[in-house]
């Protein structure tokens, strides 16, 4: 699960923080990305039995983003992405990566959490942070013989971004090329829209980005071996959609894949 669940600061962020507590324990997810968390929150997910793994960095305000995982981590890695002037002195962008030993028959998964810039102008940034990443993730995983990758967050670029092109294996991006399933795009092949950022929620609306227009920003993406993704995505979903006993969670919604083992191991025939 991924979920820009929106700073304290705004909007009763107790009340909010609550609600987004009780819908966790309901949702049960083994892995979660959750932006613009402070550091009580990322404690909080500790003490309710979390392993958390908190981006390198914080905002002035105090905001960040974390991974969580309910089994513990067997390797960490983070990077700031400070990938130009500007990413170095302004607010705060990262990934943490982190292995997950699961059992057979899932085995070991590389986990990346994802968030780079957000304003609406810096997509060169978003481009060359996506390449930090990714190369990051693949030295990882080929370090700690990883069986499946997963990256997930809030990207800040929409499905046509170069960024997120790269990340989907749909262009190369410095002598560089991946491929990444997008999970919300396999479970839904009619082409839903799903944005996760829309004026038709309030909270949007009475925010700093009132004139954004609706947009699919927050994604899991499923990595791909030679012979296409190491998992199958069996359902994805948006959560938190609604208020929650008359509360807006967040001005995000939230994303939810369920990924299993695939029938077979691909680049083998079935029996």
């Amino acid at each position: 699960m991924t979920m820009n669940v929106l700073a304290p600061e705004y909007a009763d962020g107790v009340g909010r923080r609550a609600v987004l507590a009780r819908e966790l324990a309901g949702l049960a997810p083994d892995v979660l990305a959750l932006q613009e968390v402070t550091r009580a929150d990322v404690a909080a997910l500790a003490d309710d039995g979390w392993h958390v793994a908190p981006h390198p960095r914080y905002g002035s305000d105090g905001v960040g983003a974390v991974l969580a995982a309910r089994t513990p981590f067997a390797a960490v890695t983070a990077d700031p992405l400070a990938v130009s002037d500007r990413t170095a002195r302004t607010e705060w962008c990262g990934v943490a990566a982190a292995l997950l030993p699961f059992p057979e028959p899932f085995g070991p998964l590389l986990v990346a959490h994802h968030k780079p810039s957000w304003p609406y102008g810096w997509e060169l940034e978003r481009e060359q942070q996506a390449l930090v990443t990714a190369r990051l993730v693949a030295e990882m995983a080929d370090e700690h013989s990883a069986r499946h990758t997963l990256l997930l967050g809030d990207f800040d670029a929409t499905p046509d971004a170069a960024s997120i092109r790269f990340l989907r294996g749909l262009q190369s991006l410095d002598g560089t090329s991946v491929r990444y399933q997008d999970a919300w795009a396999n479970a839904h092949p009619d082409g839903a829209p799903g944005p996760t950022f829309t004026p038709e929620n309030p909270l949007v609306r009475r925010g700093d980005m009132p004139e954004a227009a609706e947009r699919r920003l927050d994604y899991i993406l499923v990595g791909c071996g030679p012979h296409g993704p190491t998992l199958h995505v069996s359902g994805c979903r948006r959560v938190m959609v609604e208020p929650v006993d008359g509360v807006q969670v967040s001005d995000h919604y939230g994303l939810v894949a369920d990924l299993v083992p695939p029938d077979h191991p691909p680049g083998a025939w079935a029996d």
